[in-house]
């Protein structure tokens, strides 16, 4: 594929992928909104004590439809359409076993999570509220995002996006309507979160259910060897999400050792922040997957490597805009969420903008690398990258500049941990080059 036709293909492809993780950002995005909004420094303290859950279930949905619909797509590429429908079908086995766990934890132990998540007096019973819910939707949640990878990587873009899109912005709607005229709380915003996977799954609901579709239900057993596969290949986007859930539990109860509650509600705008932002690269690195797995299973190295280069340029252009708007704007976006004007909330998050978001073009090129080694089927670089910058260094890392910097340590944990994780993708990247050069 010459250059010039891959491009608009790319663009068509990682277009489409960044809107849609965009707006399933908007989740919680909108949920911080409102709850900022609403009820205040409280509200934002607890909803960000909860949002590692919504980490967890994400992950697993993730790691569901990334593992799954790439090996979909490769066996796709190479016309064996039986197992691939037998992927599909073992990947939806998975689902519901996930979806049961997490349903269960919320219906039987959301107040124990509560408690472990560090929710004082304060703050409990509106994260115990939030996690409760949260967790109840989880299967709308996993199955939304198994579908939206198979039908993506099936060739519709489009109706994947579509799906993202219309179910956030049910959601910004419905958290406007439940918080403020109907005045239900924290439960009216995590109502709105968890039926927007609802509609995202019933507008996609007519692509899966066409016979000339890619996908289908079949009648099989469950298989060992598809779901080895799928855990494989969708570890390093579980790691991703779950990690990140790790690292809010530590950064809170970090920064309520060294500030309390004023300090983990600043966090809070820049986390919310930062998954806008690491939606963005999801979105390019999900949006190429389709293209990089075709041209794997095809043999074909030209293109994959041009599909593979025009991610990373990309991922270069919107690093440098992405920091300059959060470095040049860091007091409005503050300001966004302080809906009580509280000056040291504004002092903390303005501060942690400016030097939390230096990680950006690391980040992005860590993601999209990851991403990379999973569509060429090499699970082991992929692991090691995601484990580096999820848990394996990104922890003793808070800690150890916490002690040493107070919360300017806090902010520059993630950069400095992005940093040296791209150091060693890159050295994973080379060697595979030269090994397959050689």
């Amino acid at each position: 594929m010459e250059p010039v036709k891959a491009l608009p293909e790319f663009t068509k492809y990682t277009l489409l992928s960044i809107l849609g993780m965009l707006a399933m950002s908007c989740y919680i995005l909108a949920d911080t909104f409102f709850v900022s909004q609403s009820l205040g420094t409280s509200g934002l303290a607890a909803l960000n004590l909860a949002i590692p859950a919504y980490n967890f279930i994400h992950g697993t949905g993730l790691m569901l439809g990334m593992g799954g619909a790439t090996r979909f797509s490769v066996c796709k590429s190479q016309g064996k359409d039986k197992e691939a429908n037998m992927v599909f079908t073992n990947t939806c086995y998975l689902s519901v076993v996930f979806s049961v766990l997490f349903f269960l934890v919320g219906l039987l132990l959301s107040e124990n999570l509560a408690s472990l998540l560090g929710a004082d007096a304060a703050v409990f019973e509106m994260t115990n509220t939030y996690l409760k819910v949260l967790l109840l939707f989880s299967p709308a949640f996993i199955f939304n995002d198994v579908l939206l990878c198979f039908v993506r990587n099936d060739g519709n873009p489009q109706l994947s996006m579509a799906a993202t899109v219309c179910g956030s912005f049910s959601n910004i709607i419905l958290d406007y309507v439940f918080m403020f005229p109907l005045k239900m709380g924290i439960f009216g915003a995590v109502l709105a979160t968890g039926l927007a996977p609802v509609i995202g799954i019933l507008i996609m609901t007519p692509h899966w259910l066409k016979r000339n579709k890619g996908f289908h239900l079949v009648e099989t057993a469950p298989k060992l060897k598809p779901i080895q596969i799928t855990f494989s290949l969708g570890f390093p986007s579980l790691l991703a999400q779950i990690s990140s859930g790790i690292v809010m539990i530590v950064f809170n109860a970090i920064i309520l050792g060294l500030i309390g509650n004023t300090g983990v509600a600043a966090y809070g705008v820049i986390a919310n922040i930062s998954l806008v932002i690491v939606s963005i690269y999801t979105g390019i690195a999900q949006g190429v997957q389709p293209l990089l797995s075709r041209e794997y299973g095809r043999a074909n190295t030209k293109s994959l490597r041009t599909f593979l280069n025009y991610g990373m340029l990309v991922t270069v252009v919107l690093s440098v805009v992405l920091y300059l708007i959060t470095l040049l704007f860091a007091d409005p976006i503050a300001m966004v969420f302080n809906s009580e004007r509280n000056p040291e909330l504004q002092r903390i998050a303005v501060a942690g903008l400016k030097l939390y978001f230096t990680s950006n073009l690391f980040v992005g090129y860590n993601i999209l690398i990851s991403t990379y080694f999973t569509s060429v089927e090499k699970a082991l670089p992929a692991h090691v990258v995601s484990l580096l910058r999820g848990l394996v260094l990104i922890i003793p890392m808070a800690f150890l500049l916490s002690s040493l910097s107070g919360m300017t340590g806090v902010w520059l944990t993630y950069p400095a941990t992005e940093l040296i994780v791209s150091a060693v993708a890159v050295c994973f990247y080379l060697r595979l080059q030269k090994k397959a050069a050689g």
